[in-house]
């Protein structure tokens, strides 16, 4: 396999579209065999991995390859999903079903008809949508909220977590027949470190395309930022690597991209001498929180691509004061957040 986006290496691969998914290591090619096979069936998906391995890519990549391709892909975000308003998102309502309701709204499933519906963090679904959502994959019928008739929905079902559902349902936080219901066909995307070269070669794909995006020079990587690379364990994945090379290309104004030994995610900031002894207790103390609240946060939101909503979950506390802090310390979630890409 060459270092092209990837494309399906039988005969009619023309006749298929190019998914956004690049690489070359042994590893990433079975799980692109995998994703082809798994395309040509219609049956439920699950789609694991940790943050940033691409797993929507991988969903919309079973989506395009597959019959359904001339048909919508609908991304439903479930950790968004509100109780209150939870069978109206997905199955629509009649006018007049509840309080707001002025006119009739098809839900999600039905504006994925003949499509695919990609179920995203699954894993933050509440107790009640997954018994809502249960009951519509045992037979794909619903009915509206305020309607009388029973619709079928024709739809395939992806649905993506990246932690072991597993052991969700020995903690009792999520339902056993949901999770078998979702893993029919399991899929499990690769992290960065277990991909051989495969970081140097999305590096160089995103300093080519952040380089034509933003109008700048093409930077080229220094040999010793190559093997760095290759070292490095890439708790963030490919989305930490993508906002990574976006923010070289945007900040730094050397024609080489040279990162080594120590550098991380945060290397665009300076760092410090380490030396408080000039300074009273109370005072180096304070510094150092500012310093570490500053490094934790920007490593957190690089990882999450900018969601402060996924940041708090992994932090273990609550959004708003992660929000504050985020301001606190003039970080903002967009510049983390690059546009969708090839992984």
């Amino acid at each position: 396999m060459d270092t092209r986006h990837w494309q399906s290496p039988d005969s009619n691969a023309s006749a298929l579209p190019r998914v956004n998914l690049l690489g070359q290591s042994p590893i990433f090619i079975e799980t692109m065999r995998l994703i082809k096979k798994m395309a040509a069936c219609d049956a439920t998906v699950l789609v694991q991995g940790e943050t940033g391995t691409g797993k929507e890519l991988a969903a919309r990549a079973l989506h395009y390859l597959s019959d359904r391709r001339d048909f919508p892909f609908i991304p439903v975000n479930c950790g968004a999903l509100p109780d209150n308003l939870l069978e109206s998102e997905l199955f629509g309502h009649e006018r007049g079903a509840f309080t707001d309701a002025k006119r009739s709204s098809p839900g999600l499933v039905a504006q994925a008809e003949r499509g695919t519906l990609f179920l995203d963090e699954v894993e933050a679904m509440t107790v009640r949508a997954q018994v809502v959502l249960l009951r519509f994959l045992e037979d794909r019928q619903y009915r509206p909220v305020g309607g009388h008739r029973i619709s079928s929905g024709d739809v395939r079902i992806i649905a993506s977590s990246n932690v072991d559902l597993n052991d969700m349902v020995r903690m009792g936080q999520f339902r056993r027949d949901l999770l078998f219901r979702f893993s029919i066909l399991s899929l499990t995307m690769p992290p960065l470190r277990q991909r051989d070269n495969d970081a140097v070669l999305l590096a160089e794909h995103f300093v080519r395309r952040f380089a034509t995006q933003y109008k700048k020079p093409i930077k080229r990587l220094h040999p010793e930022t190559v093997d760095w690379m290759r070292l490095y364990s890439w708790p963030g994945n490919v989305r930490e690597l993508q906002n990574l090379m976006l923010r070289e290309c945007l900040l730094v104004d050397r024609d080489t991209i040279q990162l080594s030994g120590g550098a991380d995610v945060d290397a665009q900031q300076p760092a410090s001498s380490g030396d408080y002894s000039a300074q009273t207790f109370k005072s180096a103390k304070a510094q150092a929180m500012i310093q570490f609240e500053r490094t934790y946060l920007s490593r957190l939101l690089t990882q999450t691509g900018g969601n402060i909503t996924r940041a708090a979950r992994i932090a273990g506390t609550d959004r708003s004061a992660l929000n504050k802090l985020v301001k606190k310390h003039g970080l903002i979630g967009a510049q983390f957040r690059a546009s969708a890409t090839s992984v």
